[in-house]
């Protein structure tokens, strides 16, 4: 879905709105421009039995394309937002060699902290307008590694009005945009995690993965495989897949 037709769906205004304290850090510019043609809760995401293409989404109305640089490049990119911790691994296969794992992969993420704000813009949510022009935290880029393994360190997201729990991916090979995409949680640990202490506030969702405008027919290839762990946060484990 094309970020005009998720606003004028979605709305204009964005209401934001164990457990351990972690901080959120935030890349090489690339504008898309340059595109090629469960407490042991745990959730299965059904991508890695298939071989093709990911579904492609909106990168959203907080892309933060002039952010892309070294400062962004890293692995934990909580840069001081507190929040459940997650640990995030994605594997990127290419659909072109029989589903191989992908080396050399750069993998761009970003996403809100858990009030629902992203980092780089102005947003309007549950706890008033916050100018996070300057800030880049919750946004990451890494590199797949010889097993076509990218991680990252963060915290579990929140929401905002008019969306589900996300958060969004692009894949580039050789600097050429591959996949605009975006990872779903499990409705479940959604549930768990905005009840707790930290979270609370903002309460319950009520767009859930069925409902939600952009992931509701893709969850087959979005959904990810997400658990707790033993630390008191969360471990989340996605397939994406490309053709290079």
């Amino acid at each position: 879905m094309k970020r005009k037709d998720f606003l004028l769906k979605a709305g204009a205004s964005v209401l934001m709105g164990p457990v351990a304290m972690v901080a959120c850090k935030s890349e090489e510019t690339l504008s898309p421009s340059s595109t090629s043609s469960s407490s042991n809760n745990s959730s299965s995401s059904s991508s890695s039995s298939t071989c093709k293409v990911g579904d492609t989404e909106t990168d959203g109305p907080y892309p933060l394309y002039n952010k892309r640089d070294a400062t962004i490049t890293h692995a934990d990119i909580t840069e001081g937002k507190t929040g459940i911790p997650l640990n995030m691994v994605i594997a990127i296969k290419n659909v072109s060699a029989n589903c191989a794992l992908l080396p050399n992969a750069r993998v761009d993420v970003w996403h809100c902290d858990k009030d629902g704000y992203y980092s780089g813009y102005t947003n309007t949510g549950y706890l008033g307008t916050q100018d996070n022009t300057a800030k880049t935290f919750c946004r990451g880029i890494a590199s797949t590694d010889a097993n076509g393994i990218a991680k990252f360190t963060t915290i579990y997201p929140g929401w905002y009005q008019g969306r589900v729990t996300h958060i969004h991916a692009q894949i580039y090979v050789n600097n050429v945009l591959k996949l605009t995409t975006q990872i779903a949680f499990p409705e479940e640990i959604n549930t768990a995690v905005y009840t707790t202490d930290l979270y609370k506030a903002h309460g319950q969702n009520s767009t859930k993965n069925t409902t939600d405008s952009i992931i509701k027919d893709s969850l087959s290839n979005e959904l990810a495989s997400v658990k707790s762990n033993a630390s008191g946060g969360y471990d989340l484990n996605h397939t994406i897949f490309i053709a290079v």
